[in-house]
C-alpha cells in the first residue's frame, strides 16, 4: 500500500536530517496545497512547480534557523490509509499547544486548524507539523 503524504513528509524530513537546501517531490493537489500552507505559515523559503510533462515536481527550499538547524522540528501523519482519523470541528487537537500547525483536508479545502475552527468545518486530520 502506498501513501503519498506520508512519502511527502519522509522526503522532506530526510533533506532536512541531511541538510539539503531543497527537495523534489512528485506534484499532486494535495501536495500543492499543503506545500502553500507551509509556505503560508513559514515552515519553507519558497516553493516552484516544475512541469515535467506528466504530474509535475514540487520544488520545495527548506528552511533553517541561523544555527543551522530546520525550522520544522517535527511532523507526524494522523491519518492513514487504513486507519482513517476525522474530527468536528469542535474536537480539531492542538499541534504543541497552538504553536504547531494540524493539516486538515475539509469539504472546503485543506487548511490548518485555526482556520477551520474560523469556519466551523471538521475533516480529515492529515498531519500535525512544528
Amino acid at each position: 500500500m502506498f501513501d503519498p503524504i506520508s512519502d511527502y513528509l519522509t522526503r522532506i524530513r530526510n533533506a532536512q536530517r541531511a541538510g539539503h537546501r531543497r527537495v523534489d517531490i512528485p506534484a499532486s493537489k494535495l501536495k500543492r496545497a499543503m506545500t502553500k500552507i507551509l509556505l503560508d505559515k513559514g515552515y519553507i523559503n519558497k516553493y516552484i512547480n516544475i512541469d515535467d510533462g506528466k504530474q509535475g515536481v514540487l520544488r520545495l527550499f527548506l528552511k533553517y534557523d541561523s544555527y543551522g538547524h530546520p525550522v520544522i522540528k517535527k511532523m507526524k501523519r494522523r491519518s492513514k490509509p487504513g486507519l482513517r482519523e476525522y474530527c468536528s470541528s469542535d474536537e480539531i487537537p492542538r499541534a504543541l499547544n497552538g504553536l504547531g500547525i494540524v493539516v486538515l483536508s475539509t469539504s472546503r479545502g485543506v487548511m490548518t486548524d485555526k482556520e477551520a475552527r474560523k469556519l466551523k468545518v471538521g475533516g480529515e486530520i492529515l498531519c500535525s507539523i512544528y
